[in-house]
């Protein structure tokens, strides 16, 4: 019998329908992500909003995540603790929480650890494709990106759906022989992200035009093509991570603000002239997207991620990225706002529930009675 006799909720109601008022009922969800708070980037932003919402419509959710084991820092990125476990650890926090859907959301210690628990009880799991982890990997140790294709091609081999961004990422992972694919879409807090945002004091009296970057500040983000750029007016950078005291060294000319998030975060992008999106290792680039919803246009390379954002209406694309950003100003605001509107977190939700593997009550048996080793 399965527990759930379908987990998405009808698509045709309002977004502030309950879905725990729905005939399915609440269900319990388990995801397992080594991508958590404190860290601050796209991933942990949708992921804790997905939670977030899942819970205000009844849903229970338990996120397994570094918080929960002692850890360590990455190498070469020590805001990015790698979770230690026990053998076993993972899968008994999975056969005490019994839920109705596992979805592995990292490709992490974390992720590891709960796909082969799931696989040796023949337990029906989901994942998600976050980040481009062969290119990633590949600006981190001057490898080739073709070497760290097998492991994201053996990882997600054995999900029953891999939840992906955009339609560029989803024919990417098509080549790799990964067909087992669904939407999940990203969405826009627009009580806080909006062009009426007020924008920060460290702006004013800033030589125009004002450039931004918001995102971690890491070497993956490319950020120094950014800086590179030779376009007059002021570049901002908000965020933090390893690569910032050398980039703040390299680029003295560029104002660095640190972390900002919320209504400050907001205020930066709608006080920006352009966002400026340098990233060629993003899967979507949540950024983009509340940047435009705070009026500011895009400029970018046409890589995945923007190729599936942008339009001519709301921003640029270009290899010369200072083309992108001339290009890129001339664009309405008001249009830029209205498109970044159009991306819900509700909607996104909806999606996630969708993509999820409902567990058969011979699955659950299998988490609960099996014991972890």
């Amino acid at each position: 019998m399965n527990r759930l006799t379908t987990i998405a909720p009808d698509t045709a109601m309002p977004a502030t329908w309950p879905i725990a008022a729905n005939a399915i009922g609440p269900h319990s969800i388990a995801i397992v992500t080594d991508a958590w708070h404190p860290q601050t980037n796209g991933v942990v932003r949708t992921l804790s909003t997905t939670c977030d919402m899942l819970r205000a419509w009844g849903h229970a959710v338990t996120v397994i995540s570094p918080e929960d084991y002692p850890s360590m820092p990455a190498p070469t990125y020590p805001e990015i603790r790698l979770a230690l476990t026990a053998p076993g650890a993972v899968g008994r926090r999975l056969a005490k929480i019994a839920p109705d859907a596992v979805h592995i959301a990292t490709e992490g210690p974390l992720g590891l650890a709960a796909r082969r628990y799931c696989l040796r009880r023949k337990v029906p799991f989901t994942t998600a494709y976050h980040t481009q982890f062969p290119d990633y990997f590949a600006r981190r140790t001057g490898l080739p990106a073709s070497i760290f294709w097998p492991y994201i091609r053996w990882f997600h081999r054995p999900a029953e759906t891999i939840m992906v961004a955009t339609e560029t990422i989803r024919a990417q992972l098509r080549e790799q022989g990964l067909t087992q694919l669904s939407h999940w879409s990203r969405g826009v807090d627009l009580a806080c992200f909006s062009p009426a945002a007020a924008p920060p004091p460290e702006y004013a009296g800033l030589q125009g035009p004002i450039l931004l970057y918001v995102g971690r500040v890491a070497v993956e983000k490319n950020i120094a093509a950014f800086l590179a750029c030779d376009y007059p007016g002021t570049k901002v950078v908000v965020g933090d991570g390893p690569a910032r005291a050398g980039l703040e060294a390299k680029f003295p000319g560029a104002l660095f603000l640190g972390k900002r998030t919320g209504a400050e975060l907001a205020g930066c992008y709608a006080g920006a002239d352009v966002f400026v999106f340098p990233s060629r290792t993003d899967t979507f680039g949540l950024v983009m997207i509340e940047a435009l919803a705070c009026g500011t246009p895009v400029a970018a390379f046409p890589v995945p991620g923007p190729l599936d954002i942008v339009t001519d209406a709301v921003g640029a694309l270009s290899e010369d990225l200072t083309r992108a950003i001339d290009a890129a100003r001339y664009c309405d605001r008001a249009a830029c706002a209205a498109y970044g509107a159009s991306y819900s977190w509700e909607a996104a939700t909806r999606q996630f529930l969708s993509g999820l593997a409902p567990l058969e009550d011979d699955a659950v048996a299998a988490l609960q009675a099996v014991p972890a080793f």
